[in-house]
């Protein structure tokens, strides 16, 4: 610590010298500031550095906080990148903005730093005369470092003086405004409301700086991963129409993912994205950026090339999807080898490209049905994380947590579901149409009134289909065909964000969603293809209002399997208060569909019947590695530990959306779970007044083993001799102060020396045990409490 002490001492004592600098132009004392080439070659000593003592201090101190949409300041330090583009005092999350905004997509919008600066972007690293001195009194990221070191965190378990509200007012200073910033906030050093770094790594971090900040180039592929990407794109591309149209869909629906070979069997995945290319294989990439993954491209011939993904992977935007041999075989069959014709490839204008109905009508309903099927977790999790990372209007569109199942596509394979799928095309347009500046109630009563005609026809088919009950029954339920997992979904919403787990997690729920092939792709163009981050406040909020209709689409699919006499009774108990307009809306949704169920019910609890069926059918398919089993603690601690999950209850208001707790057994091994507080809404209609449709008397918690969510919002740490203390206080709570007296008992809190520490157990231990999904956990809705 004596070292530490002194090079603090110096810093300060510099800084303090330099403090006559103030006001003075930087230009005049350092140069004129210009775009520095920091990359170095592999195997460089520099490269080497960043790459192995570097880059895993700002992995795990940094991007914690600075990554994606979300980011302060729009500072993303996940890439080599993202740290040259530096901040932006642009807000990305402006609700109420009249006109479309200029995208600022790391990788897309832009592809040098000059670019960025022109877009605005202002350095975080010294850009002026590369010496010691001027890397460390001209760059910003080595000023608030040393500033954190003067200026530590107060001795405070609740810390004073940081505004940690997630919309909070950002003050993203530039190096110019650097010293009124240090001057006006003292602590607000980095890692903002955090402990200080460790010695070694303030070390590490200033060595770096000072030497003019050296970062890597790009990784090369290995020639396996060579050989494979190869591969893929060559069957992406091909020249004949079904191969370029199936590389069409196929990209729009998998261009935020993250695909890796999972054949190869990597330790650590290579993860690549697919993109749009105007160069074939064999050529450089280069990328067309476009507002949407289907607007018109502006060239003659497009080509799906995979590139290496450049960030650090955080989980918040993570969405791993496994190519491998058997994957590459379904779409040659699904989309090559299946008898269909195509006598012109779709138009890019956007009646036509924002409606996958139209767009790709020539392609097999069962094709795209069966794609979308085969990973239906990821298909789903492109709307829980994909074009945003925070969002509260978007997300009191669904239920805190709600179970999904899936039509059969096989069972649906029939030459008059398809046709009525191509009869109702026009019905089927959604809001992507009118890009990214809408009127919101115009295009609203537009979209009502073509979603009750679609709801009129497809009622009538329905109707015809399953008259007396004839083939109403849970055999209409995919099941995976008994090898997969994704066959049955559950979604947690944790307020402004959101996830998605396979299998049927926790007691059953209120609600569930049924959804069909119609039903699956309008949600993915209508929140994920279709949906503009920088779109105006119409277009934001008629997506979110017609995210409704889809919602009330999946959940009367479910209904329809209940008793007759009894499918309204349960769906309007789920929208308890609405308006009286939502009410007419709802009766237009569930009434018209009038065919009994032929589900054999024996009790008067059907729903609980048909829960209980459902996982019947289901279980050779679900998967047990959320349940509280096998976790190393004690038989009777871990049936302690799952009677979590019967605590409900207004005193549960007081518990954040996430918290991660960590459990020693009395063996010494570590097991990490995940506790989600469920707030309970008497219904979700309303748009901008959630808080009047709480019903925090039904709130209700789920415990599992392992990482559920990108945002804990509390650490706790205990030992298995805690458990009944743990669960006995859960159970208890009622007051703030209850809570607090938790985390008085078993909380790592942000303000603990020990915070960083034990940040870095859950991620070692997240990434052991789920090394696929692994991703860096966020930090940005970390409580102060």
């Amino acid at each position: 610590m004596k070292l530490r002490s002194f090079l603090t001492v110096a810093m300060v004592l510099t800084f303090a010298g330099c403090a006559t600098y103030a006001g003075l132009n930087y230009d005049q004392l350092f140069g004129e500031a210009s775009v520095q080439q920091r990359r170095t070659e592999l195997g460089s000593a520099e490269s080497d550095f960043f790459l192995t003592s570097v880059k895993p201090i700002i992995d795990n101190r940094c991007v914690v906080c600075h990554a994606c949409y979300d980011a302060p300041c729009q500072l993303k330090m996940s890439s080599v990148e993202g740290i040259d583009r530096g901040a932006s005092k642009d807000l990305i999350y402006q609700g109420a903005r009249l006109t479309a905004s200029e995208p600022h997509r790391l990788f897309e919008d832009a592809q040098t730093t000059e670019e960025w600066r022109a877009f605005g972007f202002e350095p975080v690293l010294n850009e002026r005369i590369q010496n010691p001195t001027a890397n460390m009194e001209a760059g910003l990221i080595a000023r608030m470092l040393t500033q954190k070191e003067a200026h530590p965190l107060p001795a405070q378990t609740q810390l004073e003086g940081f505004d940690f509200s997630i919309d909070r007012s950002q003050v993203c200073p530039t190096i110019e405004e650097y010293d009124q910033y240090l001057e006006d906030n003292p602590t607000w050093g980095m890692p903002y409301g955090m402990p200080n770094l460790a010695a070694n790594e303030y070390t590490t971090l200033m060595k770096w700086l000072q030497n003019g900040a050296k970062m890597n180039q790009p990784l090369p592929l290995t020639s396996a991963q060579a050989d494979l990407v190869a591969e893929y794109e060559t069957l992406l591309n091909h020249s004949p129409l079904k191969n370029q149209l199936a590389g069409r869909y196929i990209y729009e629906h998998l261009f935020l993912s993250h695909l890796y070979f999972s054949d190869l069997n990597e330790q650590v995945p290579r993860f690549f994205n697919l993109v749009r290319s105007s160069t074939p294989p064999g050529q450089a990439v280069k990328r067309i950026a476009t507002r949407r993954p289907y607007d018109d491209p502006g060239v003659e011939r497009v080509y799906y090339r995979l590139i290496p993904v450049q960030s650090s992977i955080v989980d918040k935007t993570h969405m791993p999807f496994a190519l491998n041999h058997e994957r590459i075989s379904n779409w040659k069959q699904w989309f090559i080898d299946a008898d269909y014709n195509i006598e012109k490839l779709p138009s890019y204008h956007p009646d036509v490209a924002a409606n996958p109905m139209t767009a790709f009508i020539d392609l097999p309903v069962k094709a795209r049905f069966k794609f979308m099927l085969d990973n239906s977790k990821n298909t789903i999790n492109a709307f829980i994380k994909g074009p945003v990372c925070r969002g509260q209007l978007a997300l009191n569109v669904i239920n805190d947590r709600f179970w999904v199942f899936f039509l059969d596509p096989d069972k649906a394979d029939i030459p008059e579901i398809n046709e009525f799928y191509r009869s109702q095309a026009e019905n089927l347009k959604l809001p992507g149409e009118k890009e990214s500046n809408t009127l919101p109630l115009h295009n609203w009563i537009a979209y009502s009134k073509q979603q009750a005609r679609y709801l009129d026809a497809k009622s009538d088919f329905i109707n015809r289909w399953f008259e007396g009950g004839k083939n109403l029954t849970t055999d209409v339920i995919w099941t995976g065909d008994g090898t997969n997992n994704n066959a049955a979904l559950t979604v947690f919403r944790h307020f402004d964000s959101a996830s998605v787990v396979q299998g049927l997690v926790g007691t059953p729920p209120k609600t569930a969603w049924v959804i069909d092939y119609a039903l699956l792709e309008r949600i993915h163009y209508l929140l994920v293809a279709g949906f503009d981050v920088y779109g105006n406040f119409g277009h934001q909020l008629v997506t979110r209002m017609f995210m409704d209709f889809l919602r009330l689409e999946g959940e009367s699919n479910f209904v329809a399997l209940l008793p007759r006499d009894m499918r309204h009774q349960e769906h309007s108990s789920w929208y308890k208060d609405q308006s009286a307009q939502f009410s007419e809306f709802l009766q237009r949704n569930v009434k018209p569909f009038d065919q009994p169920s032929q589900v054999p019910y024996q009790t008067e609890n059907p729903k609980a019947e048909l829960y209980d069926i459902l996982q019947t059918q289901l279980a050779p398919v679900l998967t047990n590695r959320f349940k509280i089993e096998q976790t190393g603690l004690k038989q009777e601690n871990e049936v302690l530990l799952r009677t979590i999950d019967e605590i409900k209850g207004e005193g549960l208001i007081y518990l954040p959306q996430i918290m991660m707790v960590m459990i020693e057994s009395e063996t010494g091994e570590e097991q990490l779970f995940t506790l989600l507080h469920n707030n309970a809404h008497t219904n979700i209609s309303s748009l901008f007044d959630e808080e009047s449709n709480r019903d925090p008397i039904n709130d209700d918690l789920t415990l599992v083993r392992g990482v559920i969510g990108s945002y804990p919002a509390a650490y706790l740490n205990l030992t298995e001799s805690q458990v009944p203390k743990l669960v006995e206080m859960l159970r208890n709570i009622s007051s703030e102060d209850d809570y607090v007296k938790l985390l008085d008992t078993f909380a790592i809190r942000r303000s603990s020396d020990k915070f960083w520490p034990f940040s870095d157990r859950v991620h070692a231990w997240y990434q052991q045990d789920q090394p696929i999904e692994f991703g860096l956990l966020d930090y940005n809705r970390f409580e102060n409490r």
